[in-house]
This record gives C-alpha cells, sequence and structure tokens, in this order.
C-alpha cells in the first residue's frame, strides 16, 4: 500500500509499505477513504519535533475490512470515522469524558495511507448511520480531529447563549472553533484574522466581527469591543507565545480560556495568569466525546466543516501539500487514493 513518511524535516515521500494486520483482538483494520495533512504535521516538518522516518497522519475515515475476535461495535463493511486518540472509552478517565487522556491512550500514526490498522477499535471508531454520499467524505474528515478539536475549545471555554467568543488563530482548528461556537449558540464571535480568505470562511461559519491587531494591540482591540471588559470566552488555536499571552489578556475576569494550540517553548508568567482572574482548560482534545454528535450534524446536513480543506491532492503529491500548508498557500489539505 501507499503511505507516506517524513524521512526528515521538510523531506516528505510517498513509498510502497507493508498493509496492516490484526495484531490485536481489539485491532480493526481499515481502508481508507481519505486523510488530510494537520497543521501539527509542520511541527515535525519545520524540524520543531524530532521525525525520522516517521509514518504520517492522525486524522482518518474509511471502510472497516477487518476486526478482532473481541471488537463488537463496529463490523465489517462499516464506514468508520476516527479520533486522532486511540482510546478504550471504558476508563474512568474516558467516561467522564476525556478520552484524550485515557488510561490506555495513543496517538493514532501512519494514517495518511491507504490502509490502518486500529488499536481499541470499539473505543475509538464510530460508525456513520450508513455509507455516506461522497459530498460529506470532507465534513466527516474534519470530524477526525479539527472539528473536534475546534468543538472541544468552544466547549472548554463555555461557548454559548448571550457570550461574546474570540476565537485566535485562523487555520483550521480557528475556523472550526468558530463554527462550534455558533453551533452552541454565541450572541458575538469575534474572528482574529489577516487573511482575506480566511476572514471570508469565518465569516460563513459564523464570525460577527475581524479583528486583524495581535499582541498587546489585538487585546486592546477585543476589550474596545467589549465594552472594555474583554471576552466572555477565548479560544486559543494556534500555540505561540504571542497567541496564548494575547488570548489570556482578551479573558474578562472570570471568563473561560479554552487551549488547544499546539504549544512549545510558551512561558506563561505565573503572576499574570494568576491576577488575570480566569478559567483554563485545554490539550488534546477528546474527539471522541464528540463524534457521534458531530457525525449526526454533518450527515443531517446541518453544519458544512468541509469547506476547511481548500486544497485537495493524491497522495502521491503529499509534499506539495506539506509545503503549501507551511507556505500558508493552503489552510487544510485533503488527500485523496
Amino acid at each position: 500500500m501507499r503511505g507516506v513518511i517524513m524521512y526528515a524535516p521538510g523531506d516528505v515521500r510517498v513509498e510502497e509499505r507493508q498493509s496492516p494486520t490484526i495484531i490485536k483482538p481489539t485491532d480493526a483494520i481499515i481502508r481508507l477513504t481519505a486523510s488530510c495533512i494537520c497543521g501539527s504535521d509542520l511541527w515535525p516538518y519545520r524540524g520543531v519535533e524530532p521525525v525520522d522516518h516517521s509514518a504520517m497522519g492522525h486524522e482518518y475515515v474509511g471502510v472497516v475490512e477487518e476486526i478482532g475476535d473481541d471488537v463488537r461495535t463496529v463490523t465489517v463493511g462499516d464506514f468508520v470515522v476516527g479520533s486522532f486518540v486511540l482510546s478504550d472509552n471504558t476508563c474512568e478517565i474516558c467516561q467522564a469524558g476525556f478520552q484524550s487522556r485515557c488510561v490506555h491512550a495513543e496517538f493514532a500514526t501512519g494514517m495518511q495511507a491507504e490502509m490502518a490498522r486500529i488499536p481499541l477499535a470499539d473505543g475509538t471508531l464510530v460508525a456513520t448511520p450508513g455509507m455516506p454520499d461522497a459530498d460529506l467524505i470532507p465534513s466527516l474528515l474534519a470530524a477526525s480531529d479539527v472539528l473536534g478539536t475546534g468543538w472541544f475549545a468552544a466547549v472548554a471555554a463555555e461557548a454559548g447563549p448571550g457570550k461574546t467568543v474570540a476565537v485566535v488563530g485562523d487555520g483550521a482548528v480557528g475556523l472550526m472553533a468558530i463554527l462550534a461556537a455558533k453551533e452552541l449558540g454565541a450572541e458575538r464571535i469575534i474572528a482574529m484574522s489577516r487573511h482575506p480568505e480566511r476572514q471570508k470562511l469565518a465569516r460563513f461559519y459564523g464570525a460577527t466581527d475581524i479583528v486583524e491587531e495581535r499582541g498587546d494591540a489585538g487585546v486592546a482591540k477585543i476589550k474596545e469591543l467589549t465594552g472594555g471588559l474583554g471576552a466572555h470566552s477565548v479560544i486559543e488555536a494556534v500555540g505561540t507565545q504571542e497567541s496564548f499571552m494575547q488570548a489570556v489578556g482578551a479573558t474578562r475576569g472570570g471568563g473561560h480560556l479554552g487551549y488547544v494550540g499546539v504549544n512549545y517553548d510558551v512561558q506563561i508568567p505565573g503572576i499574570q495568569l494568576f491576577f488575570a482572574g480566569i478559567h483554563t482548560l485545554g490539550g488534546p482534545a477528546p474527539v471522541r466525546r464528540f463524534l457521534p454528535d458531530l457525525i449526526q450534524r454533518i450527515w443531517d446536513r446541518s453544519i458544512d466543516p468541509g469547506k476547511v480543506f481548500d486544497l485537495t491532492l493524491p497522495i502521491e503529491q503529499a509534499a506539495e501539500g506539506y509545503k503549501a500548508m507551511d507556505e500558508r498557500r493552503a489552510t487544510k489539505v485533503l488527500l485523496t487514493f
């Protein structure tokens, strides 16, 4: 089968790999219908994370081809969506809604390929109501990570009726957080973006205001728009020092900050956080918690997260997809087989 391998930073190749097989009775084998490149895949691509001949990809949808003897919730022939974190969905932490911190949690890898082995299939995969129409595939793929992550960020920030929500970051996750805040009933949604095409998509997903300023100027603008108080709910979807402190500063006293941007070398001054007086919650999103609801919303066509994919390429051109995202010529790249 064909799969994407990152040999070293900036060196992405598509090679023939051995097809996966059942190893444990809790495994399932799926034939992927589509995969994609995540913003977090750019960390090793840029040399921030170590990489050495790594099988890439953690977002996936496809059809079950084989199941282990202990798998009960999906069967051969099901079309499934899986979380980017593998979980048993039965431990105490999973039952509390934090499957990304499951006692058996592992991060999915090697999903930019034609086939994949999914450990802990019962706790990780969710079957769709039937075989989806082709135009629903991108939206269902988005649910595997960016939609679920944006949704978690909005929930963590307690976006809802009567709330003003500010979203720091206009990448795929930030755009999905805007969609989620709208679906959760937020009254006002402020998108922080400098990119015209992304601003248009932010408006499509429900943004009521656009703020182009960054850093302290961005915080000042948010406060100006909120009567000097700051937003009730702030979502951080970038993961840099500037974006995180901008998010902290934009949150009103007693407000809620949901952070999902993968951050490296971010230093939070304790005294600044202390006097901010805000609630914080974030980290890897427990996508599995939200999958049944998100799949149904997509199936009913009440949301269209698939528009976040603005470049579709065959897997053979994966290297171009990485380059396009690294150079910000694409928001999110869908890979076909």
